[in-house]
Parts: structure tokens; sequence; C-alpha cells
């Protein structure tokens, strides 16, 4: 990797191990979302540190650019960190389109064995039918609340204006 891994701990160091390609194939996408995880909080951790020792040592040094060379240390490790979510982001990514992809093909597969196992037979009777038929009543579009509202305003206004005709 880089010859920043001095600075890391061991268990650090391990955790940057496990984001190596060949390590990350056998994992599964639930794993790989755990180590996403774990990376991540561990990136977050040290760019956390690497700010708020940045911003205390501005005073003390005079200016930012002082201040930057004492606060190295945090910075590599973040920088470490955040190229190995990266590659753990990467593997996830292309583990869950593949995922996808096998639900989707399973899916269809399923719909296809439904929709062949309720074909009609092939005697005549099946060969007369033409064009749409609908089996039970059409499917209604799905009103809003406010669609609701106005609907029920509209009703009770007719109900008044009957109601002032039945007086007459």
């Amino acid at each position: 990797m880089t010859s920043l891994h001095g600075i890391l701990t061991e268990a650090e160091a391990d955790l940057v191990r496990e984001t190596e390609p060949e390590r990350m194939e056998e994992l599964d996408e639930d794993a790989l979302l755990e180590l996403h995880t774990r990376v991540r909080r561990a990136r977050t951790k040290y760019v956390k540190l690497y700010r708020r020792q940045a911003a205390t040592r501005v005073a003390a040094k005079g200016g930012r650019g002082a201040a930057r060379p004492a606060n190295r240390r945090n910075a590599d490790k973040a920088e470490i960190f955040e190229i190995a979510l990266a590659r753990v982001s990467k593997r996830v990514d292309v583990v869950a389109r593949k995922a996808a992809a096998d639900l989707k093909a399973e899916r269809l597969a399923a719909a296809k064995e439904a929709r062949m196992s309720a074909a009609p037979s092939t005697g005549p009777a099946a060969r007369r039918k033409s064009g749409p038929t609908s089996t039970g009543p059409a499917t209604r579009t799905r009103k809003t609340t406010g669609g609701i509202k106005k609907d029920a305003s509209s009703r009770s206004q007719g109900a008044r204006r009957q109601a002032k005709r039945d007086v007459r």
C-alpha cells in the first residue's frame, strides 16, 4: 500500500488490510456493509481529530500554515482511511448491483413461470379471444385528501341547494 502504514496502530493496520481487494472477495454484502461502517467511523474519527487539533494550534502557532505540519499524523491517518473507505464503497456497489441483478432475474423468471402456468388452453375457444376484456371493476385512481375534500364540499353544496328547493 503506502509508506504511511508506519503511523497506524496494529488494530488500524488490520482494518486497512481487511479492505484489500483479495480479502473483500470473500465477504458477502452484509459483511461488506459492516466493514464499510467500521472504516467510515475510523476515517471520521481522524478527520475530527485533525480539525479540532488544527483549530487549537492555529492560535498557538500564529496561522493555519504554521499549524499544519504539527498535525500531519492525523491528516495522514484520515487520508489512509479515506482511501480504504473508497475501496470498500466500490466493492459494496459491485456486490449490491450484482445482488439486484440476480433478484431481478429471479423475479422475472418467477413471473414468466406464473404466466406460463396460467396460460389458456390452445383450443378453438382460446383462439377466438379478441380485444381486452375486463374481469372486474376498473381500477380507480387514488384520490388525494384535497380531492376527497373537494368532492365532499360539492356534495354538501348540492345537498344545500336541494334542501332550499324542498322548502319551497
